[in-house]
């Protein structure tokens, strides 16, 4: 919205630093920051209000939980949204698809959650609207997404699939585009609400994420930054840097009520929607596989969750002590804040990894 302010520029003035996306995306950082500060509390006072039980914490969970967990608010991810959404309308241009697409993904994923969080909470049941439901809204979500990208993306790069490392390389994956960007969104999704077990485990790790992919984003959607990297170019992306400034400025925010032990929780309102839109970023920077990289850490906790299920149907045995993995290590005994910092360490070496396939060509 912002944008517009350079109607009123001659091209030497403050008016003209609205046309740099680096600016608007330091006044969308802290747009979102402030925006968490001013209305973390009142927000959290709110949902204790309404959530005389908090967060209802699963009995066959860590013994620990149910002690320092019980009470706790969820549904603090509207916190998240509200200072994403407002970030990215004041300051991204709104006449570009690429942000309408995200904050579709994002907000659609994020009523999702919302309709579970209130479904656990009302209910005192940590079950919440069945996952073949959640599962179909978010699969059509991601459909409309995946078409709406191939609208988008230059001729050359539609339905194509990019290789990191090998220039040049692209897969036709055709008819097939749209079922393997709904894959990834929808995962991407899910592997971040499997991820959020701990106070402050899932929101650092999406935080570095977004970060890294803005990165991406950004350059990939510069004509000489690619030509120099060797990637493909998407004109139009570098305008999602606004919009990853808003979740690590609204993430920030958040995490300051988060940390251990945390006054609220995001529930799957937030790491529905923060997944999604992750997912959704790396279809539109045409930077999926690299999205396997970077968000390494929600890869790992999910397929600990499959491996354990798969391999208790056939042997009736367990793989790990619990799954989702985080709670497998607090079993062993490691501290919760251990677990939470260490899996943060993890996240940063997988973004850098991820970061570097752009120049190893």
């Amino acid at each position: 919205m912002l944008y517009w302010l350079t109607a009123f520029s001659d091209g030497g003035d403050f008016f003209n630093l609205f046309r740099y996306i680096t600016f608007r995306a330091g006044g969308a950082f802290f747009t979102a920051l402030i925006f968490g500060f001013i209305f973390g509390r009142p927000l959290i006072n709110l949902l204790k209000r309404k959530q005389r039980n908090g967060q209802p914490i699963r009995d066959d969970g860590p013994e620990s939980h149910l002690l320092t967990k019980q009470g706790t608010p969820t549904m603090g991810g509207v916190l998240i949204l509200g200072a994403l959404v407002l970030s990215t309308l004041l300051w991204a241009r709104l006449d570009n698809g690429f942000v309408w697409i995200v904050l579709f993904v994002t907000i659609g994923y994020g009523m999702i959650g919302f309709v579970d969080d209130y479904a656990k909470v009302t209910s005192n049941s940590h079950g919440g609207i069945s996952a073949k439901s959640r599962l179909i809204m978010g699969f059509i979500l991601a459909a409309v997404a995946g078409y709406w990208a191939t609208q988008m993306h230059p001729e050359e790069l539609v339905n194509q699939l990019a290789l990191p490392v090998f220039k040049d390389t692209l897969v036709n994956l055709g008819f097939m585009f749209i079922p393997f960007a709904m894959f990834v969104i929808v995962g991407a999704a899910n592997s971040v609400n499997l991820t959020d077990g701990l106070d402050g485990l899932a929101i650092m790790p999406v935080m570095i994420a977004a970060g890294s992919l803005g990165v991406i984003a950004y350059a990939v959607g510069r004509v000489d930054f690619t030509e120099y990297l060797g990637v493909h170019y998407v004109p139009g992306t570098g305008e999602l840097l606004i919009f990853v400034a808003g979740i690590i400025g609204g993430g920030l925010g958040f995490l300051w009520y988060n940390a251990p032990p945390a006054a609220v929780f995001m529930g799957d309102t937030g790491s529905l929607a923060l997944g999604g839109a992750l997912g959704t970023i790396a279809v539109l920077a045409k930077h999926e596989l690299v999205m396997g990289i970077i968000g390494g850490l929600f890869v790992v906790e999910t397929l600990s969750v499959i491996i354990q299920v798969l391999y208790y149907k056939k042997t009736g045995k367990r793989v790990f002590l619990m799954a989702p993995i985080h709670h497998h290590f607090e079993k062993k005994g490691w501290a919760e804040p251990q677990i939470v910092i260490r899996f943060w360490i993890i996240s940063l070496i997988l973004a850098m990894i991820g970061l570097a396939t752009l120049k190893i060509r």
